[in-house]
């Protein structure tokens, strides 16, 4: 099938055919970053300009990297440097940098919304790098790659969200990729982090961590997103990591080529024990390299897609 989006903004409003081919053109771009020379001239020409509102290491770097790898010419932009400071709202800093030329926009904003307001009123095509708690499309999809990569096929798999689910922006993107592509989802975690009517979209909701973890294949661990929290959710981080931390003990409810991952920072002693992000099962390192050959994917999609979605 074709491509027909200019923009990739949330993994809500894609088909489950749309994820499956930006996977499946992920596998190709991942053949060039195994080459000696690990560039091809797909966006020759093409300004992408990466438009951080909120600090970032591995999506930064990885959109970076996977820009240049492409050919394309990347400009930076850096909040502290900007007009911004001056007042310039993101929309008139938006139509600045499509002015000087950049026809790709990769936008990480603290407001939900931010990306479908860039692309509603820009010609530039715009990729969400994160927006408040809404959507992370692009790390749910490094996530689905990684899932595939090392099971062969997501639908039937059993896959448990953990933490935060009511903050976090990847869980949101991956529970709509899971399930589209025929997983069956759980999220676990403190009832005031657990979205209410989650269970209307088909995931099974568990407060028991044990309970939760029986038999699944793919443990997905979030960070407590501190920042987007405006009151206390739970007593302490020591209770959470009680009760919500992933130990070995807890591990061993789950299948036995159980895969572990988590999309960063890790907070290690409270998310999940450092043995079991060092193990052999942990696969956060691999998710991190497939992050490129992803972002190189949703890249060469958005520049030849053709239609105005």
């Amino acid at each position: 099938m074709d491509f027909n989006r200019r923009h990739i903004l949330g993994l809500e409003e894609l088909s489950a055919e749309e994820i499956t081919l930006i996977l499946d053109t992920a596998e190709s771009m991942k053949e060039v970053s195994k080459r000696d020379v690990k560039k091809v001239p797909a966006l020759r020409g093409v300004t992408v300009c990466n438009l951080f509102y909120e600090p970032s290491t591995r999506t930064r770097s990885s959109f970076e990297i996977a820009e240049k790898r492409l050919s394309a010419d990347v400009l930076n932009f850096t909040l502290s440097h900007s007009s911004v400071s001056k007042g310039e709202t993101l929309l008139d800093t938006a139509r600045n940098l499509e002015a000087m030329g950049a026809s790709v926009i990769v936008i990480r904003h603290p407001m939900s919304g931010a990306p479908w307001l860039l692309a509603k009123e820009l010609d530039s095509s715009i990729i969400n790098a994160g927006d408040g708690s809404h959507e992370h499309p692009s790390q749910a999809l490094l996530d689905l790659f990684t899932i595939r990569e090392i099971k062969g096929n997501i639908e039937g798999l059993k896959v448990l969200v953990v933490g935060d689910i009511l903050h976090s922006r990847v869980a949101r993107s991956n529970i709509w990729g899971l399930l589209k592509l025929g997983a069956e989802v759980r999220v676990a975690g403190p009832p005031t982090l657990i979205p209410s009517h989650i269970e209307n979209i088909n995931v099974k909701t568990y407060y028991n961590l044990e309970d939760a973890v029986k038999g699944v294949d793919v443990v997905i661990m979030l960070r407590i997103q501190m920042e987007r929290q405006d009151s206390e959710f739970f007593p302490s981080l020591r209770e959470y990591a009680r009760f919500y931390g992933l130990k070995r003990e807890k591990l061993k409810l789950a299948a036995k080529d159980v895969v572990v991952m988590h999309p960063g920072p890790i907070n290690r002693g409270i998310e999940l024990s450092s043995d079991i992000a060092d193990d052999a099962g942990s696969v956060i390192l691999d998710q991190v390299s497939n992050g490129i050959a992803v972002r190189m994917a949703m890249f060469y999609l958005v520049a030849s897609g053709g239609g105005n979605s």
